[in-house]
């Protein structure tokens, strides 16, 4: 059933110059990083929630401005979703879980829309195929802006006349509509990398090339183990998978200082990393020749100079850049090769804890080269905050870690369609933690999971070493 044409709002202009897209993305992020949250108890007051609401609908719009309607609906492989899916799916999460159980005499925007918009929540009903996400010409692009309009709207009635009890009561389910729009903010923009990464036209997102950067030698963090705390600490936010706080165990390891670059992933390459079995695990190695991988997933090799593909234009290798957009099997294979390993989840949030940078109170307050709006892209490394030892902490690359993504001692799946959000899958999947340069204000924290497949090479990855704990291997560097 289609809602009353006056219950409609009109969509945000769209269609803008990078350079003014770049200018408003500054004053937008400038907003979300003073944000209203929740008081010391967890208390949202109507008017903080709604400001916050419209501050994190508002960044998706400013996101999706320099497509056009084409770009929105381009799908270039399975796990890609079109960008006008992803702004229709996180208003669907509102329309689902917050207007249909609480706004009187609810009806859909368009009934059709549960069925085209719904991610993966099976208890919800059936869903459109996501392979197909591209077929799916209409609605549009300015149709999606409708329905956004619409479900906002909405939402702001509603929220403006609660009482406090049911206010309460619903305020942790739009908290968590907060986070899932931001994941998809960040999911947004590793998607249309790809989109128009298969343009010959070689299309420009936005932003501008950072000037080349120096490479520095890498150091080491030494850390001394013993039974330790992991998990979400209970201040803010954080997604179910973050708990329980719980206790592991863990040996004297170290961890690098800062994310492998691109100048040391060639020399792995030249080094032959890609042609000798030894260094790859073996679904791995039977990956690589499968894929005939050659180098990482954005990189082309055009009159023997390496070029990247960016969402600020296509360019060459900036050798003191993090290596980004490969696989945990890649990113192992580096780690034997280097005479390393990659850390546990464990130890890299314990570590980044000891250094300083774990604030639990206000994740406003971490910083990196997050929601980086000069080129959308990860950069050299600069200096470790004051007092700390650790660099690109948060930010730039999202850091593979050597653990699968499993359940913390004691996790119990949520009640309801929303206790399908992590827990389902929990199998076949690596964890990474930190964020990455796309990654939006306010969301990154030390106790962030994060996971992915470890074939993936779409996202924006990256690699951190650690060793210690166990005999480190030797390098397996031929040349050495």
């Amino acid at each position: 059933m289609t809602a009353p044409q006056d219950r409609r709002a009109e969509p945000p202009a769209s269609g803008s110059s990078a350079e003014d897209h770049v200018a408003r993305h500054h004053t937008g992020l400038a907003a979300l990083g003073r944000a209203p949250e929740a008081d010391a108890e967890g208390r949202w007051t109507a008017e903080a929630l709604v400001q916050r609401f419209d501050e994190v609908r508002g960044h998706t719009e400013l996101l999706a401005a320099p497509l056009s309607p084409e770009d929105q609906t381009v799908q270039s492989m399975p796990d890609v979703s079109p960008t006008k899916w992803h702004r229709a799916h996180v208003t669907w999460f509102f329309e689902t879980f917050v207007l249909a159980d609480h706004e009187r005499g609810f009806a859909p925007f368009q009934d059709r829309y549960w069925f085209l918009f719904n991610s993966y929540y099976e208890g919800l009903g059936p869903r459109y195929s996501r392979p197909d996400r591209g077929l799916i010409t209409r609605p549009g692009a300015h149709d999606v802006g409708v329905y956004r309009g619409n479900v906002d709207a909405r939402f702001r009635d509603l929220v403006s006349g609660l009482d406090e009890g049911t206010l309460r009561a619903l305020a942790d389910t739009v908290e968590l509509g907060f986070h899932h729009e931001q994941q998809h903010q960040e999911l947004l923009l590793m998607d249309v990398k790809h989109v128009l990464s298969r343009n010959p036209m070689e299309p420009v997102y936005a932003g501008r090339r950072r000037e080349p950067g120096t490479p520095d030698a890498l150091g080491w963090l030494d850390v001394e183990g013993g039974l330790v705390e992991v998990g979400h600490r209970g201040h803010g936010f954080g997604f179910d998978n973050e708990v329980p706080l719980h206790r592991q165990w863990l040996e004297p390891y170290r961890v690098a200082d800062r994310l492998v670059t691109n100048g040391e992933w060639l020399e792995f390459m030249a080094d032959g990393g890609y042609d000798r079995h030894e260094l790859w695990l073996y679904d791995g190695w039977n990956t690589v020749r499968a894929e005939g991988w050659r180098a990482p997933f954005y990189w082309t090799q055009v009159d023997g100079v390496w070029l990247e593909h960016t969402l600020h234009g296509t360019w060459p290798v900036d050798p003191a850049a993090p290596v980004s957009h490969v696989s945990h099997y890649e990113a192992d294979a580096y780690a034997t090769w280097a005479g390393a390993r990659l850390p546990t989840e464990g130890e890299w949030e314990h570590a980044v804890r000891v250094d300083g940078q774990a604030d639990d109170t206000d994740a406003s307050r971490v910083v990196g080269n997050l929601a980086d709006t000069e080129a959308f892209h990860p950069r050299a490394a600069t200096p470790a905050p004051d007092g700390s030892v650790l660099r690109q902490v948060y930010g730039d690359c999202w850091e593979w870690t050597a653990s699968s993504y499993h359940p913390y001692p004691g996790f119990a799946v949520p009640d309801g369609a929303i206790g399908e959000y992590n827990g389902k899958f929990m199998s076949g999947q690596m964890v990474l933690r930190g964020g990455c340069a796309l990654t939006p204000p306010g969301h990154a924290r030390a106790t962030y999971r994060n996971f992915f497949p470890p074939a993936a090479r779409w996202a924006l990855s990256g690699v951190r070493l650690a060793d210690g704990g166990a005999p480190s291997p030797t390098p397996r560097k031929a040349t050495a």
